[in-house]
């Protein structure tokens, strides 16, 4: 029976290229955190001496961050956990694993990539009952099955990979204080997001600040638009056609999605410096507009990331805010949210490897990522006051409130398309063609 570590923080092995001693950040069974589930976990799993190789896309300060929920692991399950990273991640799981010498567990952003690896046979199932539990226990939990589904060397479907750790794209940001001193209310629908649109207009403001400029990648920032309009236009089972070509780009749900945010990005009225302005501003410019006096713009539509690029000294939940980009009441599609995120998988089937996706089950395995920075999490047993800050409290209630969750669209495509012609099919339409053309010439795009 291994030592329990309930009474005080406990000095860890978690070898992670070359550190090794650790406390435990937050001491067991202090707190708001679900210590049930650690010590529920620690009494059912003893695999001291084991050890287990994790390879992910974390560096720098999330590694720091995601080596402090492994040391919760090591300490629960006695597994002496090696993580390790690479710039070029991506390549390097294709290349370890065709060499035959991959982690234990990969936890990776692109679930395109995962299901290549998949379909060659280098992932292990993750079985009925953890497709089960995925379903139960996760908001929205159907979405989390499919994104984490793949087809196997077979051909047969099956839950291959874990959604841990998720980011919130459908989010409007703006200024607290200039929507008060306007006497402007969050929008609740997509008809009063129009509405409020047509009213900031109508009071010589200007409602929005877009820009699609991001050198090489000029143009991304639309597609996120794009792939929201298709969740709010659209039933969930459309969007996933449309992320395949099973649904044609060129299809008129598309051309209609596409033309949803062209009714934003191409009326000069509604835009920061005119419809010219949309391509020629660099995104994090953009939200600038926000904190100028008198405003430039009063919402800026963009993913969870965008404050880094706000002035210094802006303070989010003060001088920035930010609300659900809301569906429409008369669609009734519920509450979709876009994102992304990474998902854990098993490459090498080990018990430990086992283990550690059980651990991602627990509450506690989300809750110590969740009260320092960074991360969200669908889990609904997961205790929300847990967050470090307001700010990720309201991302992840979001994300509980979630009736659909999609991953985004233009990863899941191929990289000709996704980070391609869409990005410059959407430049084009804002540069004058119509939805029509710029559908017609990214479907002609679309590998054969």
């Amino acid at each position: 029976m291994k030592t329990k570590l309930y009474v005080s923080a406990a000095v860890l092995a978690l070898g992670a290229g070359g550190a090794f001693a650790q406390d435990l950040k937050f001491p067991v069974g202090e707190g708001a955190f679900n210590w049930d589930s650690y010590k529920a976990y620690d009494e059912a799993t003893n695999l001291d001496g084991q050890t287990l190789t994790i390879f992910g896309p974390w560096r720098g300060e999330d590694q720091v961050l995601v080596e402090s929920m492994l040391a919760y692991f090591t300490a629960a399950s006695g597994v002496k956990v090696n993580y390790s990273s690479s710039e070029n991640y991506e390549q390097q799981i294709v290349i370890d694993s065709e060499a035959g010498s991959p982690p234990d567990i990969a936890i990776l952003p692109q679930p395109g990539l995962i299901a290549d690896l998949v379909k060659k046979g280098f992932v292990a199932p993750l079985g009925e009952d953890t497709q089960k539990w995925l379903a139960e226990n996760y908001a929205a939990g159907d979405s989390w099955v499919g994104l984490g589904s793949y087809a196997g060397p077979d051909g047969t479907k099956a839950l291959y990979a874990l959604p841990y750790k998720i980011d919130v794209k459908s989010l409007v940001w703006y200024s607290p204080e200039t929507f008060e001193d306007a006497g402007y209310d969050v929008p609740e629908t997509m008809e009063d997001l129009k509405a409020l649109t047509d009213k900031i207009v109508a009071d010589g403001g200007t409602p929005w600040c877009i820009g699609l400029g991001s050198g090489g990648a000029t143009g991304w920032p639309a597609t996120d638009w794009v792939e929201d309009m298709m969740l709010r236009t659209q039933a969930p089972e459309v969007y996933d056609r449309w992320v395949t070509n099973e649904l044609a780009f060129n299809s008129p749900e598309v051309v209609g999605a596409i033309e949803e945010f062209g009714a934003f990005a191409k009326t000069d009225a509604y835009v920061a410096g005119g419809v010219a302005a949309v391509a020629a501003t660099d995104f994090r410019d953009s939200p600038k507009g926000l904190f100028a006096s008198p405003p430039q713009c009063y919402m800026h539509h963009q993913a969870s990331f965008i404050p880094s690029f706000f002035p210094e000294g802006t303070v989010v939940g003060q001088d920035a805010d930010f609300f659900y980009f809301p569906a429409y009441a008369g669609k009734d599609l519920g509450k979709p949210v876009l994102g992304a995120g990474t998902l854990a998988f098993i490459t090498k089937d080990t018990e430990a490897s086992r283990a550690f996706i059980d651990w991602l089950k627990t509450p506690i395995a989300h809750e110590v990522w969740m009260a320092q920075s960074g991360f969200l999490t669908p889990l609904k047993s997961a205790n929300p006051e847990t967050y470090g800050s307001s700010v990720t409290r309201k991302m992840g209630d979001i994300l509980l409130n979630s009736t659909t969750f999609r991953f985004d669209g233009s990863d899941l495509m191929p990289g000709a398309v996704g980070a391609g012609t869409f990005w410059t099919g959407m430049v084009d339409y804002v540069g004058g063609k119509s939805a029509q053309e710029v559908a017609d010439a990214i479907q002609a795009s679309w590998p054969k």
